[in-house]
């Protein structure tokens, strides 16, 4: 068994861990590499069908491709998809592109707040109807117990402190400090009631293990982290005013994972690119402890 199959039976185990112990199971899916490969191990882990409700917070500013990417798949793929927004924030132009706020600001009304209340069931959630093969007003009010989140603790500094099963209080608070401990397979599944679980199977897996994984299932990506031809692509995906590309001519998964061996990009931070972590003292901690992704 190779390494790559390490880490996917463990995501695998994970994946199922949290379905067998969580009644109401949800899981992002940011359109990135991360998620899409975390939904791609969930359709491996159940034969093909996801049987949890796919999460996409729209912040109405996403590359247009992400879009019509994610939608492409809920259809072929038949997946239960379910998108929330901060309706309010974008009526009142409380965001950082109308300059109504500087982009932390920003990024807790379209991220952090939108995400909270999609999971809680209090903000208007909109599902996607396989029939009419159009976005609905969801129905179901009911609060996600448990989250599934495509992070890994190489990605950025934050995020390495996380555990696979990781608490949250009522308001989607972290309390980094009080978590429990996690010895090799042996994970904490049962809390107390109230609290919001995120659920981490890819946490050991690296940029390097995501596009070697890519590779090896043929995975369909966004264009958007190719070189198209101007010598830049994108490494991390977000929304388009606070996200740059950098300078790279690999055109495939071969020429990505031959620039991430030889070393490119190991003085680069991968979110380099997000202009939202440098205005958060050059992470996310902050914005995280408030619920963010």
């Amino acid at each position: 068994m190779n390494h790559l199959d390490q880490l996917e039976n463990k995501s695998v185990y994970i994946l199922r861990e949290a379905y067998a112990n969580f009644k109401n199971l949800g899981m992002l899916w940011s359109i990135g590499k991360d998620s899409t490969v975390l939904l791609w191990l969930a359709r491996k882990a159940f034969f093909g069908h996801v049987p949890f409700p796919l999460v996409h917070i729209d912040t109405k500013y996403k590359i247009t491709e992400m879009i019509e990417y994610r939608d492409k798949l809920t259809r072929e793929w038949g997946l239960n998809m379910i998108y929330g927004m901060n309706e309010q924030a974008l009526s009142d132009k409380q965001t950082f592109p109308d300059k109504g706020a500087d982009r932390i600001s920003c990024c807790k009304l379209l991220k952090t707040h939108a995400l909270k209340q999609t999971l809680s069931g209090q903000g208007l959630r909109y599902r996607f109807n396989h029939e009419t093969l159009e976005y609905e007003v969801d129905t179901n009010t009911e609060a996600f117990t448990g989250i599934i989140v495509g992070v890994r603790a190489d990605e950025e500094g934050s995020r390495s402190k996380e555990r696979y099963f990781s608490a949250r209080d009522q308001g989607n608070i972290w309390d980094i400090g009080d978590q429990p401990p996690e010895f090799w397979n042996q994970y904490k599944t049962d809390f107390a009631a109230g609290t919001h679980v995120r659920i981490h199977p890819l946490l050991d897996w690296t940029e390097l293990n995501i596009w070697e994984y890519i590779k090896r299932e043929n995975i369909p990506t966004v264009s958007l982290y190719y070189n198209q031809g101007d010598g830049r692509r994108y490494r991390s995906l977000g929304c388009y005013p606070c996200t740059s590309s950098v300078e790279s001519c690999a055109k495939n998964v071969d020429e990505i994972i031959e620039e991430l061996k030889t070393g490119k990009f190991s003085n680069i931070a991968e979110r380099s690119g997000r202009a939202q972590d440098k205005d958060d003292g050059g992470g996310l901690e902050t914005l995280r402890r408030e619920g963010y992704m």
